[in-house]
């Protein structure tokens, strides 16, 4: 029955030739993905077939609008400077109708995009080189949209980095308490509630103006960008469903908080959790390269506050979902989403001890900017 579906799905996109094999694809836990391979007079070519997540994005179409919208952007100034836009940013395969999706009888939306060949992606870090090609890599994603409208984008996950709102539902978590669980979890609920005020520093500063509106990626994993296999440079920031009006500190942020540790997300052993300042540097010193001159200098200042305040987003979003029953976060053992909680509020207070070695970094990048 799947076979068939994703056949179906397939023959409503205008690809040439015919299909000759498929699989799944990618470590996404999202989104169902399948490379498709075609046979045609001109040799085979690859695409890339998605089943969107309807309950993650209730949606689609908006988030399908996003993105064309910065697609078509990214090739046009990709073409402007000298570029590849066929490897350097996704290229949707529009359907037959002329629509970027196709809906099937289930009511699930499909999309496909071309492969982008003689690329692969990390899925944590293991060189040095690796982890500065995706900051190169997302610093330059910024670059190529800060002239975008961001306000024009919608936002695919209301709310989905608004820390004060992340914080009032943690408060109502623990009010209400379904599980029984907060009495066994005071320490860690004594952490997030002391941190109150962290929680409005950054959402604070975009309502006075003094951070600009981005077009935001929202998930800067490693995984999330194509390394050239010949060059090993980061051409492609890939995976753009969470792309919406946001903060670049945040993006800059969540690449730390997930890059830069020392340790597993879910790590039980917290003596192994901290921020490495090795792979904190290299992360700047490609970000702002990447960027180019594109940031603000109030963002750059506040760089080291999206590490610390995404891990601190991060962390109170698993203590809720533990109290709550782990209903968001999958879990494969009993705990995990505690776990993961412990773990990044530990690399939260590591990285308050570190703050000043961590601006003193960005304030030495930022005279090579």
């Amino acid at each position: 029955m799947e076979r068939e579906r994703i056949l179906e799905a397939a023959g409503h996109f205008d690809m040439e030739g015919e299909i000759a094999e498929y699989c799944p694809f990618g470590s996404g836990h999202i989104n169902d993905t399948y490379r498709l391979t075609y046979r045609t007079p001109q040799g085979e070519r690859r695409s890339i077939l998605q089943r969107m997540n309807r309950q993650v994005f209730q949606k689609p179409e908006e988030l399908m609008e996003n993105l064309m919208g910065v697609t078509s952007w990214l090739k046009k100034k990709i073409r402007e400077q000298g570029g590849d836009p066929q490897r350097e940013t996704i290229n949707l395969v529009m359907g037959r109708d002329g629509k970027p999706y196709w809906v099937d009888a289930s009511g699930d939306y499909w999309r496909m995009s071309l492969s982008i060949e003689h690329a692969f992606c990390y899925d944590q870090v293991e060189r040095e080189e690796d982890f500065y090609e995706s900051a190169v890599a997302f610093g330059n994603f910024q670059r190529l949209l800060a002239d975008y409208p961001a306000h024009t984008l919608h936002e695919t996950i209301p709310d989905f980095h608004n820390t004060v709102d992340r914080f009032h539902k943690l408060q109502r978590a623990i009010q209400a308490d379904p599980l029984g669980r907060a009495a066994g979890v005071q320490k860690e609920i004594s952490f997030a509630l002391e941190r109150e005020e962290l929680a409005h520093v950054l959402c604070d500063q975009q309502e006075r103006g003094e951070l600009p509106l981005r077009v935001t990626h929202n998930d800067t994993k490693l995984n999330n960008v194509m390394i050239d296999e010949k060059t090993g440079r980061g051409i492609c920031v890939i995976d753009l469903d969470t792309v919406m009006p946001g903060l670049a500190v945040n993006d800059f942020g969540d690449s730390i908080r997930f890059g830069a540790s020392t340790a597993a997300e879910d790590e039980r052993d917290l003596s192994k959790v901290s921020c490495d300042l090795r792979l904190y540097e290299v992360y700047v010193k490609g970000f702002m390269e990447g960027c180019g001159g594109a940031l603000t200098d109030r963002e750059m200042e506040m760089l080291p506050m999206g590490a610390i305040l995404m891990t601190y987003e991060c962390g109170i979003r698993f203590l809720t979902d533990y109290l709550e029953g782990d209903h968001y976060f999958k879990i494969s053992r009993e705990g995990q989403n505690l776990d993961r909680c412990r773990t990044q509020f530990c690399l939260v207070k590591d990285m308050e001890e570190k703050l000043p070695r961590m601006q003193s970094i960005v304030e030495q990048y930022r005279k090579t900017v």
